[in-house]
């Protein structure tokens, strides 16, 4: 049997998650009949689709070729949080003496402990998304590899299943850039990088997205030498540049990161001793060696061997599997989800598109995917947390918007953990004080944001947020600071002469 990349090193724990999530001893049961349902992938979109149509009493089918739970168990946010977890404990510890703590010696960071930490950490999660949890469910779970070869049929390695319904869910994978040698250069992606067990002395990282920037930070706080090349000219491209400037700080002058920015990559070579990169940046062309390159310049829609074509789904290599606001493709009884046809490749994003899918498909559902109303957090120290708008969203549809912004150095949460670096930012109707979009970077963002995704999500406005009461002290209460700010704006110069002629002529007693 060939060991899935992702499951090396192939020690006992990952002989658990293997066990659990593509067992070696399992046998694909006999096709039951018509499938009110065929889900194609188990990653979170599959999961969540499977689960909940068998839950309301479909017959269902789950067809997965690798491990189920996907890239968010096996290569996504369940090894990379354990890693970042770690290496928040690490930069905590040098920051100690900040304190008042004396730590005698030097840290020292046992990355083969880290790393084991992490594959018992992801094994331990996996029951949840077994096959044999999903068999309690009443899925019928088969391993293989899917192909659509009619309207309304698929085949599992030969084996055909007929539905009525089926969602294509096979998520997403990295993409290799078209650089001369990187094919050869045996590099790391998010399928390999958590299966090291030696810490790379020198690391390059190639894009700065939300993946290559949080491991670049991650890598540097264990003590490689990382350098992380960016093609444009700030990290982060799709969060607010002064976010991106908090953050692009910490890294540079905190953590020892080496960044280039508008950095192009001529060529990579390697040798069985070191890699080597040739750039060109400011008209310059350099050198860099390293022992390992990771590439994380985005994903890549799973279509391979799907074979659309034959059921009469429209897929297109870059954008996925197309489907209109129901998430439903150009074959009206087959639906995707997930990475596989959305630019949210978010694990909640997943999550609720695979709940639509499950009303439209099944319950003659018109709910719509442009109605979610997605957050985003990019997991470095301090976070980067959003959402709905930014300015750049407003203006393109001619939404006149105004900006409040509360810094975290006013905060005496944030004082106090001497963490003032950061802002809560709102981005207002102008004239209203209704939420439009959010911006958070603070070391708890991914949390404080769901606070302003509720009240966009329920319509309140941010003078609301400033009457509901907050601990003191928190994080959390520098939004609601933000709604005084709000409220604060009401209080015109008119306004302000009609209190002070009512204070002067009102008697008191």
């Amino acid at each position: 049997m060939t060991i899935s990349p992702r499951l090396l090193p192939y020690d006992h724990l990952n002989q658990q998650l293997e066990s659990q999530v593509h067992p070696a001893d399992w046998t694909n049961p006999v096709p039951n009949g018509t499938y009110h349902l065929v889900v194609i992938g188990a990653g979170t979109a599959g999961l969540v689709a499977a689960a909940g149509a068998a839950g309301l009493g479909a017959k269902v089918a789950l067809i997965e070729r690798d491990l189920m739970g996907g890239d968010c168990l096996n290569s996504g946010c369940v090894p990379s949080k354990a890693l970042l977890s770690a290496a928040k404990i690490v930069a905590s510890v040098r920051q100690a003496s900040q304190f008042g703590v004396e730590i005698e010696g030097n840290v020292r960071v046992n990355f083969p402990l880290v790393m084991q930490r992490l594959r018992r950490l992801r094994a331990s999660i996996s029951p949840h998304d077994s096959a044999r949890r999903f068999q309690s469910l009443g899925v019928d779970v088969f391993f293989g590899q899917a192909s659509l070869t009619g309207r309304d049929t698929v085949e599992v390695d030969g084996v055909p299943l007929r539905f009525r319904r089926a969602v294509i869910a096979t998520g997403s994978r990295p993409s290799l850039p078209s650089i001369p040698g990187l094919q050869n250069a045996n590099v790391l992606t998010s399928d390999t990088l958590f299966s090291l067990t030696e810490l790379p002395r020198r690391l390059v990282v190639i894009g700065g997205g939300p993946i290559g920037t949080e491991m670049a930070q991650a890598f540097a706080r264990f003590g490689a030498e990382v350098t992380l090349i960016e093609s444009g000219p700030r990290l982060l491209p799709k969060d607010d540049p002064e976010a991106v400037a908090v953050v692009t700080r910490v890294l540079t002058e905190e953590d020892g990161v080496r960044l280039l920015l508008n950095t192009e990559i001529l060529q990579v070579s390697s040798t069985a001793v070191e890699k080597s990169l040739t750039i060109r940046q400011n008209q310059q062309q350099l050198n860099i060696t390293c022992d390992a390159i990771l590439v994380a310049a985005g994903r890549t829609p799973r279509l391979e061997a799907l074979q659309g074509d034959h059921a009469g789904v429209r897929m297109d290599p870059k954008l996925g599997v197309l489907v209109n606001d129901f998430l439903q493709t150009s074959n009206p009884r087959i639906y995707a989800s997930g990475d596989v046809c959305s630019a949210f490749r978010f694990t909640h994003a997943a999550d609720f598109m695979s709940r639509i899918v499950i009303q439209n498909s099944l319950f003659l559902g018109r709910a719509r995917f442009s109605r979610l109303l997605i957050p985003w957090c990019t997991y470095t120290s301090p976070e980067i947390a959003h959402v709905g708008m930014t300015p750049e969203d407003a203006a393109g549809q001619g939404i006149a918007i105004t900006t409040v912004t509360q810094p975290f150095s006013g905060n005496d949460r944030a004082i106090l953990e001497s963490r003032e670096a950061g802002f809560v930012r709102l981005h207002l109707k102008q004239g209203t004080d209704r939420i439009l979009g959010a911006t958070i970077v603070s070391e708890h963002a991914g949390d404080l944001i769901s606070e302003l995704t509720v009240a966009m999500s329920v319509g309140a406005g941010a003078g609301k947020i400033a009457s509901i009461i907050h601990p003191y002290p928190t994080q959390a209460d520098a939004i609601r600071r933000l709604g005084d700010t709000c409220n604060k704006r009401r209080l015109t110069p008119l306004i302000q002469r009609l209190f002070r002629t009512w204070l002067t002529w009102r008697p008191f007693w």
